[in-house]
């Protein structure tokens, strides 16, 4: 079979042989904002054939200044509803399925069902601790990132991995992330997102160094990548 014209580009980095695996894939992406459309714009492109698409919320003037799937005319829309549309202009390859719904303890198993990869682009500890949960309960691999300012933070966990979950302890209900205190930057969801996108491809593909069992840690401000190691 010959890969499509418009994967061209991919070839070298990728063989023919991944450029047909990853039109096979499912993915499942959770929060189709600031992290969530870049990783969904950029695992469109690659090709990646289904990509579930999962967001409760609708777009607002607040999320203009970084989050890609955001402009004047998609406010006030689904989010999931604005991404599925959105690869469906980049890409008619790929098949996109859009779920307007929150994770919860009550919908997260059903969400990663049958998907090869999920992907974590949520905005708070109690939604984020339940699709860790679900994943790890399906065998489904989890890749995981969030940002708060210039700082942005990835992982991927395989199942029965310690988790990032570990690090963070557990949390009450209602307790608010950083990037509520620090803000979001463009630029720090586009480069967060693009790592995350290339872990979920690796996951995909069975290739490459993963982030996994330590946490990468991206500084803008500084202009440094550190990782944190998980405790065994």
């Amino acid at each position: 079979m010959t890969t499509p014209a418009r994967y061209s580009r991919n070839l070298h980095s990728l063989s023919d042989e991944e450029c047909q695996a990853l039109a096979a894939k499912h993915v499942a992406v959770l929060g189709c904002g600031g992290l969530g459309g870049y990783c969904i714009e950029e695992l469109a492109r690659l090709g990646v054939g289904h990509l579930r698409l999962v967001d409760g919320d609708v777009f607002e003037e607040t999320n203009l200044n970084r989050q890609i799937l955001a402009t004047h005319f998609t406010l006030g829309m689904s989010k999931a509803q604005a991404a599925a549309q959105r690869v469906h202009a980049v890409n008619d390859l790929v098949h996109a399925e859009a779920i307007d719904a929150l994770v919860t303890e009550a919908n997260a198993a059903q969400l990663v069902s049958g998907v090869d990869c999920a992907i974590d682009c949520l905005d708070n500890f109690e939604s984020r601790f339940v699709l860790a949960h679900a994943c790890q309960q399906a065998g489904v691999p989890l890749v995981y990132g969030a940002i708060a300012g210039w700082f942005g933070q990835a992982c991927t966990v395989l199942p029965g991995d310690i988790s990032f979950v570990e690090v963070y302890g557990s949390t009450s209900e209602g307790e608010k992330s950083q990037h509520l205190k620090l803000g979001n930057l463009p630029f720090t969801a586009a480069v967060t997102a693009s790592v995350m996108a290339a872990e979920a491809a690796k996951v995909l593909l069975g290739r490459g160094e993963l982030i996994r069992n330590r946490l990468a840690m991206i500084d803008l401000l500084d202009g440094s990548f550190d990782e944190l190691p998980f405790a065994h």
